[in-house]
């Protein structure tokens, strides 16, 4: 696996609060990446540190091949914190222009295409005073791409918005991964979402791996099929503790592919099967199972200072 992002070990602390405790994750260029874990977990922390804004306590990591804090990493990478701000009394466009000039960008940032994008065209002479949680959004967004980065960090990146505005940041970062090569991690308390847009995701708890892969392996484990089938109390007996009866069905444990030779016996036993059908694959089953309980003490919160890039 080529990894674009790679920690070893890493462990921050906050006086007596573990943040991270001793993470190791590898996540893969290109595709969309997510971040899972409960308030607490190290999600928030983990970016941070990848973005150098604070310092790891332990451990390692790199981005795209170099130590964090480097130029090397920082020039490569967009990226989108909470809820951004920018001056009330800017323009959507004054602020991306603002920023490019931060960026040693001048004239040559796209700009008005990024707005585009974003769905933010017919706002970007609007000041920003008046714009909704979920049109910074979209322009803290578009910030973090105009730079052109070739990986982006997006923490809750549809916080405040409508369905229709889900949809469409939805069908924008898996735009930004198929189409423009880059690749996107995100941080989000939507998992549905989640499971819609991204390819792999990691699941924190404490600070701690506890469960990473390919979102389709991940939810495969939570799947059950669900028989309706008469006598029900002898299918019971047939698949034993693998089943349990609910209401006029039984779910049954049972890998897909066994699915056929399963109904196959059934009906060699003169079972009637009425239905079969397979319930499941969720995203939230795996996440319950992995965090149940576990939300973790928050880590205090930082004031960062960050000088703006200086021009090239």
């Amino acid at each position: 696996m080529n990894a674009v992002i790679a920690v070893e070990r890493l462990t921050k602390t906050f006086g007596n609060v573990r943040a991270l405790d001793g993470l190791s994750l590898e996540i893969p260029q290109g595709g969309v990446y997510g971040i899972l874990g409960p308030n607490g977990a190290g999600k928030s922390t983990l970016f941070r540190i990848l973005l150098g804004l604070i310092e790891p306590s332990e451990g390692r990591a790199e981005v795209l091949g170099f130590p964090v804090r480097t130029p090397e990493t920082l020039r490569r990478m967009g990226s989108m914190i909470e809820t951004p701000r920018y001056p009330p009394y800017m323009t959507a466009r004054e602020s991306l222009q603002w920023l490019a000039l931060a960026h040693g960008m001048g004239q040559t940032a796209a700009i008005d295409p990024w707005l585009e994008r974003v769905g933010l065209t017919e706002a970007a002479d609007r000041k920003v005073r008046g714009f909704s949680v979920g049109m910074l959004q979209r322009l803290g967004v578009a910030a973090a791409l105009m730079t052109g980065p070739e990986v982006v960090i997006l923490d809750e990146p549809t916080s405040g918005m409508d369905p229709n505005g889900i949809q469409d940041m939805r069908a924008l970062i898996r735009s930004l991964a198929d189409d423009d090569g880059v690749t996107v991690v995100i941080a989000s308390h939507q998992l549905l979402e989640v499971q819609k847009i991204c390819d792999r995701v990691a699941i924190f708890n404490r600070g701690k791996l506890a469960a990473e892969g390919l979102v389709s392996e991940l939810t495969a484990e939570t799947e059950y099929l669900r028989l309706a089938a008469s006598p029900l109390q002898r299918v019971a007996e047939i698949v034993g503790e693998s089943g349990t009866i609910v209401g006029d069905a039984i779910n049954i444990n049972i890998r897909r592919q066994d699915t056929p030779a399963l109904i196959a016996h059934l009906v060699s036993q003169d079972i009637a099967v009425m239905e079969a059908r397979w319930i499941g694959a969720d995203l939230e089953a795996v996440f319950m199972s992995q965090t149940a309980g576990a939300e973790s003490p928050r880590p205090p919160t930082e004031t960062v200072t960050r000088e703006a890039p200086h021009a090239d």
